[in-house]
């Protein structure tokens, strides 16, 4: 099963590679969105300061919508969903690669975004150890959740509309779990961030085996 993952990942992530998605259209929408907000809160920097970890988690949830609604285009195009089916690849292998597919996607946006937030908001990050593995963490989470509600969509014809009305929803508590995580490790909230990030691991546990389990009724459905 891992192997075959790996195979559906490699798939994934080798058409975003040729394709340039990533790096000419989504990471410039999360600059875009990180430099409006900056400009919109600019002339108070302590509130700027202080809301950095919900700007910078709020952009990662926009663009999980655009990495997921790619991610089931890629599936919905010439039967390419159909022919994972006829390789007799199984559905587990299948949701496992393309949420490793998201995830790498989105982690390279992740770390564009750290960039963006230390150079344009003067962050100063106390603890980088909780940082990455909040943005690990919270990336799997998104990932899993993404991939199955994509699979739930796919046989619907305004699915790029459907699916961030449920995807946005479902993932609140990563926005806040990761959020409250980063306010820790930024120092500009007094809480326990490796708390929530325990929060965070058991709900992409949740995601992940639910997801697996029920990811072959979705694929053979649609």
């Amino acid at each position: 099963m891992l192997r075959d993952a790996w195979l559906v990942a490699t798939k994934d992530l080798q058409i975003e590679w040729r394709s340039r998605v990533t790096f000419s259209q989504v990471v410039p929408f999360a600059g875009l969105v990180l430099v409006l907000f900056g400009f919109a809160l600019d002339a108070n920097r302590p509130v700027l300061l202080q809301a950095t970890s919900g700007l910078f988690w709020v952009t990662i949830m926009f663009v999980s919508t655009l990495a997921v609604q790619r991610s089931t285009s890629i599936e919905t195009t010439d039967g390419a969903r159909r022919a994972l089916l006829l390789a007799g690849i199984e559905p587990p292998a299948v949701f496992v690669g393309k949420s490793i597919a998201v995830a790498v996607q989105l982690l390279v946006v992740e770390i564009a975004l750290l960039a963006g937030v230390v150079v344009l908001y003067s962050a100063d990050v106390e603890a980088w150890g909780l940082v990455f593995a909040t943005c690990l963490v919270a990336t799997v989470g998104i990932a899993a959740a993404g991939t199955l509600l994509g699979a739930l969509v796919a046989g619907v014809r305004a699915r790029e509309t459907v699916l961030p009305i449920l995807l946005l929803p479902v993932l609140a508590p990563v926005l806040i779990g990761a959020t409250r995580a980063f306010d820790d490790a930024l120092g500009s909230v007094a809480v326990d961030g490796w708390s929530w990030l325990g929060l965070l691991a058991g709900f992409g546990v949740i995601n992940v085996v639910l997801g697996a389990l029920s990811y072959g009724v979705l694929l053979e459905e649609t």
